[in-house]
């Protein structure tokens, strides 16, 4: 070991669980699993062997997670929180982040020192997140990992009306009766999530720079989508999943340093 405290963070979502650890200001390495039906035993799994001070948790998980771990010093900030840190972390420019996840999608306007000035959230159904293109990509059988892909053959753009996922389905299945390409289905599937986010970016009042993080960051066409109805270009980081483990990491690392202060003064 250097010496230097290692702070872990771990990002715990219904899809996935990310984890970052940073050895002094240096980020040392990251892991992803998926989150399955035992979230505690993924988290973990991913901990295994690894000698760390300090842990903070972020996601649907953090609350469970904390009450479960012992032997070690852990805390939990909130998604907003994390992605916030975690997005400016990477692009110290950025004014607003978009986190399209499995379960919820979120948008953060930062004031231009950094600090969340507004944020939204939709977390009440599946609409207009990652939950939704994995259920219509499995009703047209494609892969979740293709459809981005498999939506930008289109040659034309259709109009989905239904954005609850049951009714979409349904609106989609009538248009396979009636002839219309698959493509082209999945493209109006992807410009119905992108116009629900694009609502809520409106109301937060979005400036640019714009940060896309989370999983469905890695679909291209929700990605080519956002950009022409926004008419900007978007900053997506090389592992936009990651975003909220490094600001939950980042997290501790403040903590750490601030204990550090305090021990300072009064010795």
């Amino acid at each position: 070991m250097s010496g230097l405290e290692s702070v872990a963070g771990i990002d715990i979502g219904s899809r996935s669980i990310e984890l970052v650890v940073f050895e002094g200001t240096r980020q040392i390495r990251q892991m992803k699993v998926p989150t399955t039906y035992d979230p505690l035993a993924q988290c973990e799994k991913l901990l295994d062997g690894m000698r760390v001070g300090r842990v903070v948790a972020t996601g649907y998980g953090r609350k469970l997670f904390i009450e479960s771990l012992r032997g070690i010093e852990v805390s939990a900030i909130t998604e907003i929180q994390a992605y916030a840190l975690g997005a400016r972390y990477l692009f110290p420019e950025v004014r607003t982040v978009l986190d399209i996840g499995g379960q919820d999608t979120k948008v953060i306007l930062l004031a231009p020192h950094g600090r969340v000035a507004k944020f939204e959230m939709n977390d009440r159904c599946a609409a207009g997140t990652g939950k939704f293109l994995e259920f219509m990509a499995t009703a047209l059988q494609i892969p979740l990992e293709a459809f981005g892909e498999f939506a930008l053959r289109s040659d034309k753009r259709i109009q989905i009306n239904s954005m609850c996922t049951v009714f979409a389905e349904s609106e989609a299945t009538s248009l396979m009766a009636r002839g219309e390409r698959a493509e082209n289905i999945a493209m109006g599937l992807h410009l119905a999530i992108v116009q629900r986010t694009v609502g809520m970016l409106r109301r937060v009042g979005m400036e640019p720079p714009l940060v896309f993080a989370g999983g469905v960051a890695h679909n291209p066409c929700a990605g080519k989508v956002l950009e022409e109805q926004l008419n900007i270009s978007l900053i997506i980081p090389d592992h936009p999943d990651m975003v909220g483990a490094i600001g939950a990491a980042l997290h501790g690392m403040a903590g750490a340093k601030e204990r550090g202060t305090r021990c300072d003064r009064k010795s």
